[in-house]
Parts: structure tokens; sequence; C-alpha cells
């Protein structure tokens, strides 16, 4: 019986992987590229209609470049709606300031996400429509966890370690709906930064050991549908 030739082995190596379940290189790369900074998954972003459109005063950015057309931002009741696509920030030019402040903001996360996925706050933004973008941010998520990280460029570093649980974030309810206040303090007491979920301190900064100067804002991260009531920040 002839041989296979020395091509055709590694023609069939695709296919043989695929058979096994596995995906050649070229596709494994890609999809990592895909994945958001959980790193735990390669959900592509989610088509929204009437994306593209905000409200007066608000700025967004997506991550990965990835543009606005499938981000959604609308006035509802006293607040705003979200609906994602791509990981975004939200911000006002006129929340920028320096020295101590108190943000806080409701959201209420409309639905269940197929994986869990962060929202919250930022505080110390910087640079954000550049490459040098800075901030650090606060979010909760629906397995009840909180994380505290901070983005320079388009490297980020995780303050607390990973994502943590804690009792004081909601999780949903039967019917995929959860609404968690998030509040940082820094105007309590100056020498501190206090991360708050409920009302409930779930970590504290040294005040020295982080950069209050830029704009508060909201992150949001991909694939979610969140109502934000009461954002404000006090100085």
């Amino acid at each position: 019986m002839r041989a296979l030739s020395a091509a055709r082995p590694l023609s069939l190596l695709p296919a043989l992987l695929l058979g096994l379940g596995l995906q050649p290189l070229a596709a494994q790369d890609s999809v990592h590229t895909a994945t958001h900074e959980q790193g735990e998954h390669a959900d592509p972003d989610h088509a929204v209609q009437g994306g593209g459109a905000l409200p007066a005063g608000w700025s967004v950015r997506s991550d990965e470049d990835a543009g606005t057309a499938n981000v959604k931002v609308v006035a509802m009741g006293k607040g705003i709606h979200v609906t994602l696509g791509p990981a975004i920030i939200l911000y006002r030019d006129k929340m920028a300031g320096s020295g101590p402040f108190h943000t806080l903001a409701t959201f209420t996360q409309t639905k269940k996400t197929k994986h869990a996925e962060g929202y919250g706050l930022f505080y110390g933004g910087q640079a954000l429509d550049g490459k040098g973008e800075k901030y650090t941010y606060f979010l909760v998520r629906q397995d009840g966890t909180y994380l505290v990280k901070r983005r320079d460029g388009e490297k980020t570093t995780e303050i607390t370690k990973g994502w943590v649980a804690s009792p004081a974030v909601h999780k949903p309810d039967a019917k995929g709906t959860a609404t968690n206040l998030l509040e940082i303090d820094h105007k309590l007491d100056p020498s501190k930064v206090v991360f708050k979920v409920n009302g409930e301190p779930v970590h504290t900064l040294d005040a020295k050991a982080t950069d209050d100067s830029g704009v508060v804002g909201i992150r949001v991260n991909h694939n979610l549908d969140v109502h934000i009531d009461g954002f404000d920040v006090h100085r």
C-alpha cells in the first residue's frame, strides 16, 4: 500500500483536530484575541439595534476600539439605560476634578448573561480618548463577586486579588434581575478610598497609593443590559 505524501497528513491536521474537539493554533489565537478582561470566555459582542447614539453631554469609549454601533445608551426615567455589545466606559467631562470625592450609582442588571460580566464605577480617568487612557475601576457581577483594577493604556493591574466573593453583592433573582448600589468614598476620610456595595465596605485603599485626579464615570462590560440610577459625584 502506497504511503501518504508528506503534504497530505499536514493538510488533514485541521480536520483531525476538529474531530477531537480541538482548534488549530491559528483559530485558538483568534479566540484568545477576542476575549475580554476576564479571560474566561470568547463570547462575541452582541448586535444591538438602535446603537450609536448617546444622551447629550455623555461620552463613550469601547474596549478594543470596537466602536459604538452596538452601544445603546438612552435616558430613561431619572437615569440611563445601557445595552451592549462591547465593553465600555461612559462619562461626562464635567465630572472631572481632583482631591477628595464621593461617587455612587444604583445599577440594575435586567437579565443574566451567559458568562458573569462586571459593571460599576471608575475614577481618576485621564486621556480617556487616547492610547494612554488611565483609570481605576470598581465592578460587581452576577456571581456575587467584586473587583478593583487599574488601567494604564493597554495594561491592567489587579488591586484586589482577582474577583472576590462578598455577601454584600446581590445576585440575580428568579427573574434574572439584580440591583446593587455601588459607592467609592474618598471624602468621609480623605486618607482612604473606600469601595462599598449596598452600604457595606468591601475594600479600602490608602489614598497615597492611588490617583484621584481626573474623570469619574461608569464602566459596563460587554453584552450587559443595565439600568443606572442616581449617578453623581460629590467633591
